[in-house]
């Protein structure tokens, strides 16, 4: 079995648009949310999201290619070129058919779609985009990478909800682990932060209606939390054979040595309140890693700030760690990111990178008062700084698809 590292990283999010920006401003406890003044919130309950500032997509990957792509795949792309970059990937060094993309998206190009069901309305089907369907569709972020780079390795776009970049990290390195390939692109993308969208989540009451008060409505296992709130962006990463990387003489910035996957069987949008599927796939996380429970140094949560998933997600982990979950520190990204949807996993993997390899835990802002179900280490009281050599990272996401990786230190 092949070692699978990390060589590249890109993000696209509500706190930057680099990697140097993002982990400043999340080390530095800085929100992202903020209220909507993209579009018309007047009679929508919920005004607020985590939204991508400061991007240019015309800039970033040229007029004629940008108009052609839904949000979502700019997104994707951009963060992909900076991960490649990142990798210091020489294309005509490498081997085409051994270099794949693993990228998905839970919602896709739902603002595309938007916008030519209203042309349908008002002006008729011959108005409508030609390029509708491969501009709506889930895998068009990896389709379009895999074009733009010319990889002609495994192509595939993972669809599990809010665990889709653990999912699509986790496949990635099975495929890399199992010789099917040298190089593989793999992580999430999502740009699903609309009217409609707004509507239908704050009709099930799933998200924060703080409108008030923005940076303080993502709450994760906070008494007062009352939803998640919406944001969009990408997280991508570059997985590559640890031979492979050698011989290139290329970046490592972590290793990944665990994945396990699993479902609730349970419900459409609520976590199985025992925490029955978030504690299958870490135990099969940290037995594919060959660990104890004792070698875990640091959780980052998928902690969305909603009732009963911040409360199963914290059983799941007493569960599997036991007394020793008193001892492990506990960070959730979505205080300050918002939930990115199919994005999340991808973004926050990125950010257990830098914190294994800078020993820096972000904090979990806007914990003020813990649920009293809510009673772990949540490193609440700003970053921290500490030794650090194996975190954990969860991700779940509606219909009970639940995936965790485990990333090491490369020393």
């Amino acid at each position: 079995m092949k070692r699978v590292v990390i060589t590249g990283m890109g993000v696209i999010s509500p706190l930057g648009n680099d990697i140097d920006t993002f982990w400043n401003h999340l080390v530095e406890g800085k929100s992202g949310i903020t209220a909507i003044d993209t579009f018309d919130v007047h009679d929508m309950k919920t005004k607020i999201a985590g939204l991508v500032r400061d991007f240019d997509p015309e800039e970033r990957l040229g007029t004629k290619e940008a108009r052609r792509l839904d949000r979502f795949s700019q997104f994707a792309l951009a963060a992909a070129e900076e991960a490649l970059n990142h990798a210091q990937i020489e294309l005509n060094k490498i081997d085409l058919e051994r270099f794949g993309v693993y990228v998905g998206s839970g919602i896709g190009g739902i603002q595309t779609l938007i916008e030519n069901v209203y042309t349908l309305e008002q002006r008729g089907p011959g108005r409508v985009s030609p390029s509708l369907v491969p501009m709506m569709i889930t895998n068009a972020a990896a389709a379009q990478i895999s074009i733009k780079y010319g990889a002609l390795g495994p192509s595939l776009s993972p669809v599990t909800a809010c665990s889709i970049g653990n999912t699509a990290i986790g496949e990635a390195f099975h495929t890399i682990r199992n010789d099917d390939a040298d190089i593989m692109i793999a992580g999430g993308s999502e740009a699903a932060v609309t009217r409609i969208s707004l509507a239908s989540f704050g009709n099930v009451k799933a998200i924060s209606t703080r409108n008030e008060n923005p940076t303080a409505a993502s709450r994760p296992f906070d008494e007062s939390r009352d939803g998640f709130v919406m944001s969009e962006g990408a997280g991508i990463l570059v997985l590559e054979s640890l031979e492979h990387a050698i011989k290139r003489n290329a970046p490592i910035y972590a290793e990944v040595i665990g994945y396990g996957a699993s479902s609730d069987a349970y419900n459409m949008v609520a976590s199985h309140p025992e925490g029955r599927g978030a504690l299958t796939a870490m135990k099969k996380a940290l037995a594919k890693a060959a660990l104890s429970t004792d070698e875990i140094d640091v959780i980052s949560a998928h902690a969305t700030s909603t009732g009963v998933g911040d409360i199963s997600e914290t059983l799941a982990i007493k569960q599997l760690f036991g007394e020793r979950a008193y001892q492990i520190p506990i960070t959730a990204n979505k205080s300050m990111l918002g939930h990115m949807l199919g994005a999340a996993g991808g973004v926050e993997a990125i950010a257990l990178v830098k914190s294994l390899e800078t020993g820096v835990i972000p904090p979990t802002i806007n914990l003020e008062k813990p649920d009293s179900e809510c009673d772990l280490d949540y490193v609440s009281d700003g970053a921290r700084k500490t030794t650090l050599n194996i975190g954990l990272s969860n991700s779940f996401g509606f219909g009970g698809h639940n995936s965790a990786i485990v990333l090491k230190k490369y020393i």
